[in-house]
């Protein structure tokens, strides 16, 4: 029988670009802290980006110098949009647009490459389980939260009493395409935002970069039609935003204002059917000047609706360690398993 520190369970996140690792012990302790970066080359097929992932396997144990009969199981994590078993969309995704990635199994490539059993969950339910663990600790399994993850998209996780909750095809949580009220959150004559998925005004459509580039930047530069932007193509202008609002830029605070809106109706929605103990934004909001983080969030709490007995005990705060949450939160889920099975 298994006692703590006679196992560990290893989390890896996959990105567009890098591949980031972790390891965790049996008593909950993390091995590595500080990022432990591979390239990811899913630009280049499954069979290169499969390989990529065994090797960020390979160098954080090399890191913590534990054996590899040590790990009982690994976590994965994926940008989607994927199946609960980790079976990539058909048509792939943003960083699956290689022809190889269609309705491929990368949690079953991994797991058979490595002989070991490996546990999925998408990126945003990932940071979203790490976030949970973190701030709720030993009274996880007793808590419930909602995370909002900001970035090309808005990727979400929704946790009931320390679990996640997937859904029948793994689209649970799926907060960036909940449709959300526009009523006090466009100004006047602004055109009612698209997203790409063909929804319109969801919560996507405003609050990620995807939004600011599709609907916002182009809205609000019809309004400062002599700013600094105006002459910047709007995909590049669209990731400069951040840096202007910063800096105090009125426009781009115009757009951040809204992004934060979004957010606060997205969890005034979740206040409804989840009643969760604690609200988590993320995403590279987090990641800015501690000044506009501050105030960004401070804006999210303002347009969050709850009645006055939830208001009394939740709390809205940010994914705390977000460059590492996606890994460790992966590592979490596998120790989980790992325990329960």
């Amino acid at each position: 029988m298994l006692v703590p520190g006679d196992w560990v369970a290893v989390g890896i996140d996959n990105g567009g670009t890098t591949n980031n690792g972790t390891v965790l012990t049996s008593d909950g302790r993390f091995l590595v802290d500080t990022m432990a970066e591979l390239p990811s080359l899913v630009r280049e097929g499954p069979d290169k980006a499969i390989q990529a992932l065994v090797d960020e396997f390979d160098k954080v144990l090399g890191m913590t110098g534990v054996p590899r009969e040590k790990v009982l199981a690994v976590g994965l994590d994926t940008p989607g949009p994927a199946s609960a078993a980790g079976v990539l969309a058909t048509g792939g995704a943003t960083n699956f647009g290689h022809a190889g990635w269609h309705k491929f199994d990368i949690r079953g490539a991994l797991e058979a490459r490595l002989g070991i059993p490996v546990v999925y969950n998408n990126d945003a339910n990932a940071a979203a389980i790490y976030a949970h663990h973190v701030r709720h600790g030993p009274e996880s399994g007793r808590r419930s939260s909602v995370a909002a993850i900001v970035g090309t998209g808005l990727g979400g996780g929704v946790v009931q009493e320390g679990r996640i909750v997937k859904g029948a095809a793994g689209m649970a949580g799926e907060l960036g395409h909940m449709p959300i009220p526009m009523e006090g959150l466009l100004e006047d004559g602004q055109p009612r935002p698209s997203c790409n998925c063909g929804l319109f005004a969801d919560a996507e459509s405003v609050a990620s970069l995807t939004g600011i580039t599709r609907n916002l930047l182009p809205y609000w530069l019809t309004r400062f039609p002599g700013h600094e932007l105006a002459g910047v193509p709007i995909a590049k202008g669209a990731k400069l935003v951040r840096g202007y609002a910063e800096r105090g830029d009125e426009m781009s605070l115009a757009i951040f204002r809204q992004q934060a809106m979004a957010i606060g109706q997205v969890f005034s929605v979740a206040a409804k059917f989840t009643d969760p103990d604690t609200y988590f934004v993320g995403g590279g909001v987090i990641e800015a000047a501690p000044h506009f983080r501050d105030w960004f969030l401070g804006v999210v709490r303002e347009n969050t609706s709850l009645y006055a007995e939830q208001a009394e005990l939740a709390e809205i705060t940010l994914v705390p360690d977000l460059d590492m949450a996606g890994a460790r939160g992966s590592a979490i889920a596998a120790a989980k398993w790992v325990q329960e099975r």
